[in-house]
């Protein structure tokens, strides 16, 4: 995502000094490194795995999630690999609330849906 495909959201806050201005891309980081802490989640879609990115940096997180900000409002979508052997529905709920409590308490932003997709299952060797 280039610099001019980048979309901002400014942070209202009472009493602000300032304005406060975040990138839909940093709230997609935030959601993928939330999502990376579970327990059974393999990679984020495009295989960023937690070697890889840190190896290549965060911005690899967010390829495998889409951020909308609406009003103070956001809406997640993850595309995610997971650990052969973990249920799914239950590694899906765990990324869900991770997320969203990620996503509010370091921006102040609403979480409305965490929507998952799972594209693969991973065998460790």
């Amino acid at each position: 995502m280039g610099k001019d495909e980048r979309n901002n959201y400014t942070i209202e806050l009472k009493d602000q000094l300032g304005e406060v201005v975040i990138a839909d891309e940093v709230v997609a980081v935030i959601a993928g490194l939330a999502a990376m802490e579970v327990e059974g989640v393999a990679s984020m879609a495009g295989d960023a795995t937690k070697e890889l990115i840190s190896k290549l940096g965060k911005k690899t997180l967010s390829k495998g999630v889409k951020v909308d900000i609406l009003e103070g409002v956001v809406t997640v979508a993850l595309t995610l690999n997971l650990k052969y052997g973990y249920n799914v529905m239950d590694i899906s709920g765990k990324v869900q609330e991770k997320v969203k409590v990620a996503i509010e308490n370091m921006t102040g932003l609403t979480v409305a849906d965490v929507n998952i997709r799972v594209t693969g299952v991973e065998v460790e060797a």
